[in-house]
């Protein structure tokens, strides 16, 4: 079996890059390069469909939640009704002669704070 062993051709750079050379162009007669797409005419409406489906907010593709992080903004609706003038929820900043005279002083640069 020792005497049967192929030797091999011992191949140069120039019969290397011949056989690159064949490689590439025979790749190049074998591969389109598409690069205009359409939608098949006789599924044209089902592929809209599914485009528009796609496009919608998840509460309106389902009717609960889906995930456990759906949960959380499923309900956007508030519980209480947000009144402007209702004072137990709403708390203005409220500034007074003291609070813009120490707001000014803070914005130059005083930092008194932890006096």
């Amino acid at each position: 079996m020792a005497g049967h062993q192929k030797e091999k051709a011992i191949t140069d750079e120039v019969h290397q890059n011949q056989i690159l050379r064949e490689l590439y162009l025979k790749e190049l007669r074998t591969q389109k390069l598409y690069t205009q797409y359409h939608v098949n005419p006789l599924r044209k409406a089902r592929f809209l469909n599914l485009i528009h489906h796609a496009a919608q907010g998840p509460r309106k593709k389902y009717p609960e939640t889906q995930t456990e992080g759906q949960e959380i903004g499923w309900d956007s609706e508030p519980l209480v009704n947000p009144q402007r003038d209702d004072r137990r929820l709403n708390h203005f900043r409220v500034y007074n002669d003291i609070t813009l005279y120490k707001a000014k002083m803070w914005s130059l640069g005083e930092d008194d704070r932890h006096k």
